[in-house]
Order: C-alpha cells, then structure tokens, then sequence
C-alpha cells in the first residue's frame, strides 16, 4: 500500500519481472479483480452527485449529524487511512472552467459495508485510484462532511502510484508529466483555468468590438509574417516542401483585402529557434487587423485586452521583484533612438553610424555580431540596455525600417517606421503596426528579406508572390497587433512559459 516515487515516464507497464515492486503490485491487483469478476475500468459508473454538489447541498450538517439521504460519488483516492473495523478515504474530483477540484472524505464501515467489501477496499484500493463509493451523507464526530459507504466499485485502477501530496515536485517533473501535476498540485490547476479565462477574455473582448475570428494555415508553402527560422517539412500529396507557420499574419491580411473590416485569430505558432524562459518553438499568438486603424488605434485596443484581462485575473497592480507593476498607471510611449541615447548617455539618431554604435556596445560590454548594420545594432542595444528596466506598460516606438518589414513608413520621417512593442515587466508581451499595404513597397522590402534569406539569414522572410498579389488588389488602410498569450499569462502569473504552456515541448530524456 506504500506509494514511494514515482516511476520514471520511461518504465513501461507491462507484465515483465523487471517491474518496479509498485508497478508489480498494482498490476497484480488489476488482475485479481479481473479473476474476481470485478472490472478495473468500468464504464458503467452512475454517479449522481459531483463532490461539490454534495458540499454545496449538505455542507450546514453539524458534527455527528446524520441524514438517510444517499449519494454515488466518485473521485481519485488522494488519501486512505485503513483500521480495523472502519476505514477512511478522501476523493478528489475533477475540474472545469468554474469550478476548482473538491475532496470529500468517505467512510467504509464492517457493519454498513461487510466484511469481503471492506477487505477488498483494503486489498485493491491505492492512492490514485478511482473509486465509486454509494452510500448516506453524515458529518463524523469530528464534523467532516462525508459519505457513510453501502457499497464501493473501482472505476479506474491506477497502475503507477502517484507523488506524495505534500512533497513538491521538480520543474522538470511538472512539465514532464502535466498530468501528474495537474493531479497533486493546486497551482497547476489554478494556473490552467487561469489560462483559460485569459483567453476567453481576450475572445470576448474582441467580440464586443466587432472582430470576426477566422482560421489560417498551419501548413504554408512560404513562411512569412515575422523574422523566424521555421520549421520544415515535406508535402507528400504534391510533392512539395511547407514549412509550419511562423506568424498569422499574412493570410489574416488577405481576409482583409477581401472586405473582411477587423478579423483575428488565436493560434500556434512554430519558430525553430532557441528555448528559454520567454521562448518556446511552439507557442500561441493573437494576431487582430483592423481596417481604418493605425499603431495608435490598435494601441488602444491592446490596452484594452491586457486591462479586460486583468480584470478577470482579479489585480491591475502586480507585485514583481522589480516592483509593483501598475496597470492604471500612464502606459508610456518611448521612441527608440531617445530611450537609448538616454541610458547611454550619448545622442543616438537614425544617422548614426554602425562603427559608433559598435564602439557603444563595446563601452556597454554588449556582444554585437560584426556584420550586423546601424539599424540592427540599434534595436539590439536597446533590447540589452533599455528593455529590461521597462517595468511599467511602455509602447517602444519609431523603429529603424529593417526591425519590422512588415510595417507602414513613419508618416513624418521616412528613416523610421509606424512600429511599437509593448514592454511590460522588462518583457515584450506584444507588437503593433500602422500595417503597410503598398504594394510596391511591400515588394521592395520583401524582395530585401529574400535576399538576405539567400545569403544565409536563416530568419528572412521569402517573396510571397501570392501575398503581393493580394495586396495590389487594394486592402484598407489598417492597424494590427500580436500579442504573446503564453507572456500575457506569464505577466499575471509570475510563471516562466514552460509553465503556462500545457505541454510544452521538451528535450528527451535519455
């Protein structure tokens, strides 16, 4: 009946002597209720009442109270306590987008249940199973809500013991085996119905302005949108190479030109780069496009989304090592070239020359790659020397050309384009656009990115002649925004994106 650690995810459960001792007494125990006549996973378990509705209908019961009102529940066995004659467990359930998981504890008693019942709960019954267990609704003595057993079936018979409650688990078992964690710990619970309340939120609040939700492909034959290394891979039903999507942009911009006013989309995306704690190869993005719009409009509507969002989570002001991070303070807007010349102490402008700015990173002891031009060293000194203090909501605007070839030029200064990121807690959590839809210059710029993807940059965009083709069609003058949901979660939750990401991908294990 002891539960020690885990087993590890690689030991298989099979009928082989090499079993660990737990996974050789467990799968005994499945066979013994098999030769008893009994099933280890029925299907036919009627359950009338969820543990919190029991909870919810009973809970005034005093302390010895009784009542002849009975009740199946049913739930994983988180707990047993096993004497003579009278033996105590605790059930947990499930639970939903409402509701968190509720434990109720169960009694099975010689004189209620019989003597080959009880020793067979004694016998059979391990920490994570699931048991059934029909019986009256009582407060013990010691006034604990719980079923007086009649009866008792296993509904699912768990073959590999589960962690100790109170022992945490590892990082890296959490994120290995989400299924687990989700079992033993309050907080994987919460974290995931938080996720998807923020997500939902995000949904509604776009519903409430008109977006319209569409689906674009994963499967693309040109990968575009952002300066990502993609994923590839092979179309066997044409004979073609397709990469996964990089960015959602591309095809919620052609919905645009074709008269569709604000659509969005929440999806996956795949970027084969490096993993840390803000990055993952697979992640979900927002991507929202609204025509007759512009980086300040679409500003506003981020805003928006991320204070909507707070007000579901339940806090505007959130607690960081760096300080309290306020939400209804001023969102600032920061120019690029200004914020840096300010931490560096030296003025920085659009004319800058690359060899002083590399003379900047090298005063800065910021690794620069030596190839790399004016505009490149800028945005990069700056996410190194400015972005990480950026506490407060910050819109990071007027950026070099090259950072975003995706954005409209500056309306007052074509050395500059109508781009920002939104900085919060010293971490992008989201970029907008005054969108570019000339096609002419659209080509020019993409026309750049296929180059630099021929010369090796592994980031660059391809020439999508369908996507230009689209555009010279004529789409509205529009404002757009990505924002990261895995970072917005992160920002609300403390968390690295390992955790608010279900199942992440990993490295296997050896």
């Amino acid at each position: 009946m002891s539960d020690a650690r885990p087993p590890s995810a690689a030991e298989p459960v099979a009928a082989e002597t090499d079993l660990p001792e737990q996974l050789r007494v467990r799968a005994d125990k499945r066979e013994r209720l098999l030769a008893d006549g009994a099933e280890a996973y029925p299907v036919d378990i009627s359950r009338t009442h969820a543990l919190r509705e029991v909870r919810q209908k009973w809970g005034h019961l005093a302390a010895g109270e009784e009542t002849d009102d009975e009740v199946t529940v049913a739930g994983r066995v988180v707990f047993i306590r096993n004497t003579g004659k009278l033996c105590f467990g605790t059930l947990q359930d499930g639970f939903d987008a409402e509701h968190p998981a509720e434990r109720l504890q169960v009694m099975l008693s010689l004189a209620e249940v019989g003597q080959e019942s009880l020793d067979a709960w004694k016998s059979l019954v391990d920490l994570g199973d699931h048991v059934a267990v029909t019986g009256r609704v009582i407060s013990s003595r010691r006034g604990e809500l719980s079923v007086m057993a009649r009866s008792w079936q296993m509904a699912s018979k768990a073959l590999r013991p589960m962690p100790v409650l109170h022992k945490e688990l590892s990082e890296e078992t959490r994120v290995r085996q989400r299924y687990v964690d989700l079992a033993v710990r309050d907080t994987a619970r919460e974290l995931l119905q938080t996720r998807a309340a923020i997500t939902r939120s995000v949904r509604e609040t776009l519903h409430a302005e008109r977006f319209l939700e569409i689906e674009t492909p994963v499967l693309q034959a040109i990968h575009g949108g952002a300066a990502a290394r993609p994923f590839r891979t092979h179309l066997n039903a044409f004979d073609v190479p397709m990469t996964l999507r990089i960015a959602l942009e591309l095809y919620l911009k052609r919905a645009m030109v074709g008269g569709a006013d604000r659509v969005y989309e929440i999806g996956r995306i795949f970027r084969n780069e490096g993993v840390d704690s803000t990055h993952a190869p697979e992640f979900t993005m927002l991507e929202a496009y609204q025509a007759w719009g512009d980086q300040t409009s679409i500003a506003e509507l981020t805003k928006k989304i991320i204070l909507d969002a707070a007000d579901v989570v339940g806090r505007r002001q959130i607690e960081t090592a760096d300080g309290v991070i306020d939400l209804d303070g001023e969102w600032r807007w920061l120019g690029v070239y200004p914020g840096l010349s300010e931490r560096v102490g030296v003025e920085i402008t659009p004319d800058t020359t690359a060899e002083e700015l590399r003379r900047i990173a090298d005063d800065h002891d910021v690794e620069v790659d030596p190839a790399w031009g004016a505009e490149k060293l800028v945005v990069e000194l700056f996410g190194e020397l400015v972005e990480p203090d950026l506490v407060q909501p910050t819109f990071v605007h007027d950026y070099p050309p090259s950072a975003q070839p995706l954005a409209r030029p500056h309306r007052t200064d074509d050395r500059l384009i109508e781009a920002w990121d939104l900085i919060i807690g010293g971490t992008e959590r989201a970029g907008g656009f005054s969108e570019l839809i000339d096609p002419v210059i659209q080509r020019q710029r993409l026309t750049e990115q296929s180059l630099a993807a021929a010369a090796g940059d592994p980031e660059a965009m391809q020439l999508d002649e369908d996507f230009l083709a689209a555009l010279e069609f004529g789409a509205p003058p529009m404002g757009g925004v990505g924002v990261g949901i895995d970072r917005l979660v992160m920002l609300f939750t403390g968390v690295g994106i390992r955790e608010t990401i279900l199942f992440p991908l990993l490295k296997p294990q050896q």
